[in-house]
């Protein structure tokens, strides 16, 4: 996951004799996105085209649904331009230049005397300078904390939001296996969707593309994965980790559990029910699966080992030089206070929920009238001004909500927070005043406009006084929930947050002083390059092959009777013979990838794409928070399968042309 200001050329000259140029990282850089849905994708031809996943486009799938044109269970294909179909608040982020502000951040911290003050400096200095870089040239501008605050970096995008969806395929073909193949290999997936980028009402044409290479990638290559890596924790310290084992991890999963409950009940009420839930089902029963690979990597004594013996080198080394030890001795300590304080509120953070797209917006809009009104480097994280261009597309999304799903989501959400809470809790008392949680659901979702974008924006046109004078039962709960909704961000940030930035930073210099910047940093949802082979691993046994090919698909389908996950869709089934069942299907790499990669392109030596990044296998899940590259894998759609299936199963000739024209 190395970020592109500090790529692998020695490393990749040592390992692989070859050379990487500044002209290839440009090209990749600008050839590759990140989207606001959750993950990555690049742009595959010179017209704007955008190859990502199928299950990163399914929300846009989702919302442009009805019953009618459930295009998440048909698939979709634009056969002209006029038929692409527009994003309902889809934004694209393209990386166009970095700047380090390691220097300025840290100056405007250094007089601080306490961590709450360098709290406040640190927030009000990033403020600053993301707005300045706003009001000067116009781009999306994130300043970016690496090595926990050993760098800062201001990131400058290019912002793209008329975002149409050209193809996508059925989610059975998509995500074949279904759940119980998920973070698996081998695998049979077609995860794939096409999406078209405009500006200025017309499709944009752009010389930063990957070009198409139809062959793929092949056992033993060297490939690249240029996509933008969510979150790890692979510098936490100890303190952290067995929080997150002990604590963070059992509630988060009871949480998870108690939402896809929830939805599957619904789900069963009826077809439409199931059409409105498909997606979050989809993404619950996602990371659920996930966080359980993660929690039984923490569990693990091995991992665990590992990591007390990293990070009783590190101390050491810091320990034995005085003057290392006097600047930066503490952090462990530090940071272990702050976790054990946020023990003791810690069922506020995760039992203070209502699991609503309607009561989400309602706080939105309560804060942002409030927030705007205060200096930039003041406000709460979401409000400042370089953010708000975002916050806005988000709150007046045209997306439907459906309020039989908002009452059985917040029924669901207050049922587990008076278990996890209790009854006397406070915040649970005030939000269901006396009445069930079933009761309370319906006064709020039933009384409420809020699913009109129209009233959102006339209550924020409207500013304060529109929104004290709201009766909408979503505003009055939210302005009632906000003090103490504030009350909880400024305790944790004085008592958790801020000690843990500034010790965090401390061990990021002690980490450079200590080793440079001989590795990358922990993800954040910020482009990276990472690089690997094309390798198959040892598994149960046996061994997994480097590839799978549709010969496979079949088989599999066939194994399992052609039932539930693994029923072919007809489209499929009856097109058998159309296809060379020889071709390539799905490939594992040993690329360091997590939530986030989802998306991105696998790249050849010649920068051009050979593969998607759609998911890891079992052995990846601990990735969190260790690498381990003997069976860790990065699971891939090969380019060959998906020119195959455009072709001869889709009729998608027109769109295979234009990738094969690109890559002339």
């Amino acid at each position: 996951m190395w970020t592109f200001d500090n790529p692998p050329a020695k490393q990749l000259l040592e390992k692989y004799h070859f050379t990487l140029s500044q002209q290839w990282l440009d090209r990749v850089r600008l050839a590759s996105v990140r989207l606001n849905d959750g993950g990555s994708g690049s742009f595959v031809s010179p017209h704007g085209l955008l190859l990502t996943n199928h299950h990163v486009a399914l929300g846009q799938l989702q919302k442009n649904s009805t019953a009618e044109h459930n295009y998440v269970a048909t698939g979709f294909y634009a056969r002209t331009p006029e038929e692409e179909m527009k994003s309902p608040d889809l934004e694209i982020n393209v990386l166009e230049s970095m700047e380090n502000v390691t220097a300025r951040v840290q100056a405007a911290t250094r007089s601080a005397k306490t961590a709450d003050q360098e709290f406040a400096a640190r927030k009000d200095i990033i403020a600053a300078i993301e707005r300045e870089s706003l009001q000067k040239t116009g781009l999306r501008s994130d300043v970016v904390t690496l090595y926990q605050g050993g760098e800062y970096w201001l990131y400058r995008y290019k912002k793209y939001t008329d975002v149409r969806l050209v193809f996508a395929p059925e989610q059975q073909t998509a995500f074949f296996g279904g759940d119980p193949d998920n973070f698996t290999y081998p695998r049979y997936d077609l995860d794939m969707a096409l999406f078209r980028v405009y500006e200025n009402g017309r499709p944009l044409e752009t010389p930063n593309y990957l070009k198409w290479n139809a062959k793929g990638a092949a056992d033993g290559d060297l490939v690249f994965v240029s996509g933008n890596p969510g979150s790890t924790q692979r510098s936490d310290t100890m303190a952290q980790l067995e929080q997150e084992r002990d604590l963070v991890e059992p509630n988060y999963l009871k949480i998870l559990h108690a939402r896809l409950d929830t939805l599957r009940k619904y789900s069963a009420g009826s077809p439409e029910h199931a059409r409105e839930a498909a997606a979050r089902i989809f993404g619950f029963e996602n990371s659920l699966k996930a966080y359980e690979g993660r929690y039984k990597g923490l569990l693990d004594p091995r991992v665990m080992e590992k990591k007390r013996k990293d990070e009783a080198q590190f101390r050491a080394m810091v320990m034995a030089k005085p003057e290392w030890k006097a600047a930066y001795g503490n952090a462990w300590d530090a940071i272990a206070g702050a976790e054990k304080k946020f023990r003791s509120r810690y069922k506020e953070q995760f039992y203070h929920g209502l699991d609503s797209t309607l009561a989400g917006l309602a706080m939105n809009i309560v804060q942002y009238v409030a927030e705007i009104k205060k200096p930039d480097g003041q406000r709460l994280d979401g409000y400042h001004e370089a953010q708000l261009d975002s916050l806005k597309q988000q709150m007046f999304s045209p997306a439907p909500i459906y309020p039989d799903m908002e009452i059985a989501r917040i029924t669901g959400a207050l049922e587990l927070d008076v278990q996890g809470a209790g009854e006397d809790d406070p915040w649970v008392k005030l939000v269901l005043g006396g009445k069930t949680p079933a009761e309370t659901a319906a006064e709020l979702v039933q009384g409420s406009k809020l699913a009109d974008p129209a009233v959102r924006k006339q209550l924020v046109d409207g500013g304060e006084a529109a929104v004290a004078a709201s009766t909408d039962p979503m505003i009055v709960q939210a302005r009632k929930l906000d003090p103490m909704r504030r009350e909880l961000i400024k305790w944790t940030e004085d008592n958790v947050d801020s000690v843990e930035q500034r010790a965090g930073e401390q061990l990021g210099k002690a980490r450079f002083a200590a080793y440079g910047k001989s590795t990358y940093p922990d993800a954040t949802f910020t482009l990276r390059l990472s690089y690997g082979q094309v390798k198959g691993y040892p598994m149960n046994g046996t061994k997994a092959p480097s590839k799978t090919t549709m010969f496979g698909l079949y088989d599999r389908s066939a194994s399992f009777d052609n039932e539930g996950p693994f029923a072919l869709p007809s489209r499929w089934a009856e097109g058998r013979d159309k296809l060379n069942l020889a071709t390539p299907m799905n490939f594992v790499t040993t690329n360091d990838i997590i939530g986030g990669n989802s998306g991105s392109p696998v790249i050849d030596r010649e920068g051009r794409i050979v593969g998607l990044i759609f998911d890891g296998n079992i052995e990846s899940l601990v990735g969190d928070f260790v690498y381990e590259g003997e069976t860790n894998r990065a699971v891939a759609v090969h380019t060959a399968a998906m020119t195959e299936a455009l072709r001869k199963l889709y009729g998608a000739g027109q769109l295979v042309d234009e990738l094969e024209e690109g890559a002339r």
